[in-house]
């Protein structure tokens, strides 16, 4: 009993504690086929795989079965929270990598909330970017107009396709890229390169500048 004990301390040193964070309410505690774990946190296979080939997740095979165990299930759930709001996939590597060094869970909780306000912030700038975009923009609109009251302003001509359409409301609604990879059943780098092309017909540097031209061109609702 006491080697047993010690082995389980030994393995928390190894691998540090992670955040308390809810886990989905159908999935089980241990050996979790692929397919559960794609459908309880809402994932695809293929999204499984990355995290996996990033060193975030790490499968074992039961037969030809790809499982996931309790610590596998608990990883997932910090990973997919800090998808949830846009993290960078490097950040968490970090903050994954960072983790596996706390010595108890009350370091883990604090820094997980660390991670978050650090986020809160990141998103507050970038909010505070976008409107200031928009802002310009309509300060440029109407000064062509301006400039030149006899003769009305050409909109610029935007040919976005149906998928397009699709994703860049999707994007107007703040959802990240992996949610919206799950959303419209594409793999993820298919998604990225669908945002890519988008933020370029809008003639912009990211995400934020595209909806707002989008959103100012009358190709998003706004009601």
């Amino acid at each position: 009993m006491q080697d047993k004990i010690m082995a389980v301390r030994k393995d928390q040193q190894s691998t540090g504690f992670l955040p308390h964070l809810p886990l989905p309410g159908t999935i089980a505690e241990n050996q979790v086929a692929i397919a559960d774990m794609a459908d309880a946190f809402g994932v695809t296979h293929r999204t499984l795989h990355f995290y996996e080939e990033k060193g975030l997740l790490s499968a074992k095979r039961v037969g030809p079965m790809r499982v996931y165990d309790a610590d596998d299930v608990r990883r997932m759930a910090v990973i997919n929270a800090c998808r949830e709001i846009d993290m960078p996939i490097s950040a968490i590597q970090e903050l994954m990598d960072t983790l596996s060094g706390t010595s108890d869970q009350s370091e883990a909780d604090q820094m997980f909330e660390t991670a978050l306000h650090a986020r809160k912030r990141e998103l507050g700038a970038q909010q505070s970017i976008l409107r200031r975009q928009m802002q310009r923009i309509s300060e440029l609109l109407e000064s062509a107009a301006e400039g030149d009251s006899e003769r009305a302003l050409p909109a610029p001509c935007i040919h976005l396709s149906p998928i397009e359409l699709k994703c860049l409301g999707f994007m107007a609604e703040g959802y990240p890229a992996h949610r919206i990879a799950v959303l419209m059943d594409m793999d993820i780098t298919a998604v990225l390169t669908l945002e890519s092309d988008i933020i370029r017909k809008f003639n912009g540097h990211n995400r934020f500048q595209a909806v707002a031209k989008a959103v100012l061109l009358g190709h998003v609702a706004t009601d």
